[in-house]
């Protein structure tokens, strides 16, 4: 029998939803990126007629690039979009895909946490608030002793990490529900559609 069955459901249509909304705003900010390049480079371009490049559009580009893979992440993991090799699994028995599938889904669960963990202390060197207290609570680390911030723009280094932070914390909880879906998906004997 598998394990709370109709709050897995329940929890995979709230989750699909978060992380589609979560990827169009990466997506949002793709094209963001792409419009502001295509106007920097024809400022480049025209400098002669008066125009110029956008100030600091690399770190624009930079910051952008790095939220946006982390906010495509969760619905990535929901949807299973990661690559397979089909070839061989397809002719495997449906329970033995789907123990497959769980394995795989418990190992991108883990990589999630990691990748979790190291942005979260990458972003307690960067972020400059807060007391000792407070920060060794949450595991932070000291403060640091100057905000770091770009080179052209002086965006605090902290506000990417912060935002691609939502994103690496939201695939961890995407993968570990894939691992309980797929745990359930191997008591049933068989994997079901997305």
């Amino acid at each position: 029998m598998a394990i709370a069955k109709q709050a897995q459901v329940r929890l995979g249509h709230w989750l699909t939803t978060a992380t589609k909304w979560l990827a169009y705003a990466g997506g949002a900010v793709l094209v963001a990126i792409a419009v502001m390049t295509v106007v920097s480079i024809i400022g480049r371009a025209f400098v002669g007629f008066g125009l110029k490049p956008i100030k600091g559009d690399f770190e624009m580009v930079e910051a952008g690039c790095a939220i946006a893979i982390f906010a495509f992440l969760p619905w990535c993991q929901i949807k299973r979009g990661h690559v397979t090799v089909d070839i061989f699994i397809s002719r495997l028995p449906e329970r033995i895909k789907a123990l497959l599938g769980l394995i795989g889904d418990t190992l991108l669960a883990v990589a999630s946490y990691v990748i979790l963990w190291r942005l979260w202390l990458g972003f307690g060197e960067k972020f400059p608030y807060g007391g000792e207290g407070f920060r060794k609570a949450l595991g932070m680390g000291s403060k640091p002793f100057f905000v770091e911030t770009t080179y052209e723009l002086e965006i605090p280094i902290w506000m990417p990490y912060g935002a691609a932070l939502v994103g690496a914390a939201m695939f961890f909880v995407a993968a570990s529900y894939s691992v309980w879906r797929a745990l359930n998906w191997v008591i049933d004997g068989r994997e079901e559609m997305l």
